[in-house]
């Protein structure tokens, strides 16, 4: 049962860790590769990452400059960056693609902090995955009658108290982000 709790909590733990690393990328006041690099392009039938066929630089504070490697998918990656949710609008000029960076207006910023709610209800749906995936684990134990009823709602228990915390943790960061798109 130890082990269950564990695997639960370290695979909770990584639901907060994704959504740490989604609401860093919602930092549009300055210019950021860490902004667009993971978008997903399609690249010759296959769903690969911007930052894998490319090079990003911050060209000045508000300009990023992405040297494709390969120039046919200069079209993909414009589109990706257009449907990114992001607000960017690409200018490709030459085979360089650049990616200016708009001041947070007061629409900008709703929109980043109804981007960032929607982050952290997928959050929300990944930690109560791993609830329903360790409780089916618990449910498979008293079929198996290797643990009792009592020792059934005692470890059931324990998991909610676990998604409780870390559910109040993605709030928390929620929060602070949104108070820090506020305030920049």
């Amino acid at each position: 049962m130890e082990n269950i709790k564990k695997d639960t909590r370290i695979n909770m733990e990584k639901c907060i860790k994704n959504f740490s690393i989604l609401i860093n990328k919602l930092r549009t006041d300055r210019a950021s590769p860490d902004l667009i690099k993971d978008l997903s392009i399609e690249y010759y039938g296959k769903k690969i990452l911007l930052h894998n066929i490319s090079n990003i630089i911050v060209e000045d504070s508000r300009t990023l400059r992405i040297n494709t490697f390969d120039k046919n998918t200069n079209k993909e990656i414009e589109k990706a960056i257009i449907n990114s949710n992001l607000g960017l609008n690409p200018i490709s000029v030459g085979g360089i693609i650049r990616v200016p960076i708009p001041p947070l207006t007061e629409e900008r910023r709703k929109n980043l902090i109804k981007i960032l709610y929607q982050k952290s209800e997928k959050s929300k749906i990944c930690i109560r995955m791993v609830r329903k995936n360790s409780n089916n684990i618990i449910k498979n134990l008293i079929k198996n009658k290797s643990i009792g009823k009592n020792e059934e709602k005692k470890y059931i228990n324990e998991i909610q108290i676990l998604t409780d915390f870390y559910i109040k943790e993605i709030d928390n960061l929620k929060k602070i982000k949104e108070k820090s798109l506020f305030h920049i």
